[in-house]
């Protein structure tokens, strides 16, 4: 494993970190502000192999425990830093590596299905890319097929794969209908996704009774009779 020390000092990372005024970073993290529906990677991105990268997590990790004063010798504590960045790279943030999209095998719709398909109440775990605490909830996703259909497991799997990064709700929002779009050929896509944000609930404001709500509405969507529709449904009681 890398020196917990000398980490820091692993492509200059100790000495390149930038540094914006307080006020500033506070400003963009409290209004959730959206810098781009990209999710902000360097090009060197995936240069680091995962084992590489859970190694450097740690020994940072370590650092940041010790500057908090936490004794790293305790039996409960000194194997954080792996856990920590194991979960980071192989859970959390998986869904920042191209190689885990999930595949989507579409199937010719045989039945002639012209309805709108709703597959509501997927639940999701995402993270706040400003605080990097939890942000969770349920996602409903809905299309009219043109002709050729996707397995409805499919949709969770690419709600979670996105989810699976830092984010913005409203960014999340888009990249599942854009990813939707393409994938099923067709601008017929909805996706409504209502979140609990950690960083309001148990910082700032405490606010532990609101919850975000985002959608992305996108062809037939785009008809208030349409969304009407599908609001209703979603709305609808779980069997």
């Amino acid at each position: 494993m890398i020196s917990k020390l000398d980490c820091m000092k692993l492509n200059g990372t100790s000495l390149n970190i930038p540094h914006k005024a307080v006020a500033d970073i506070d400003e963009v993290g409290d209004n959730h502000y959206l810098t781009s529906l990209d999710t902000p990677l360097r090009e060197d991105a995936f240069e680091l192999s995962n084992e590489e990268k859970i190694d450097q997590i740690e020994a940072h990790f370590y650092e940041i425990m010790q500057i908090m004063g936490l004794d790293m010798e305790d039996e409960s504590l000194s194997g954080t830093p792996r856990r920590v960045a194991k979960m980071y790279v192989n859970e959390l943030f998986s869904g920042l590596d191209p190689e885990n999209m999930p595949p989507a095998t579409l199937f010719n719709n045989n039945y002639d299905y012209a309805q709108m398909l709703v597959e509501k109440n997927i639940t999701f775990f995402s993270t706040c890319e400003h605080h990097f605490v939890p942000i969770y909830g349920k996602a409903h996703v809905a299309y009219y097929s043109s002709g050729k259909v996707i397995g409805l497991s499919k949709l969770n799997r690419i709600v979670q794969y996105f989810s699976r990064r830092p984010q913005v709700q409203e960014r999340l929002t888009e990249q599942i209908a854009a990813e939707l779009k393409s994938i099923l050929q067709t601008e017929d896509v909805a996706v409504i996704m209502d979140a609990n944000h950690m960083c309001v609930a148990s910082r700032g404001v405490r606010d532990t009774h609101s919850s975000t709500v985002t959608a992305a509405y996108y062809g037939k969507f785009s008809d208030p009779r349409v969304r009407e529709e599908l609001l209703h449904y979603v709305s609808q009681k779980t069997v």
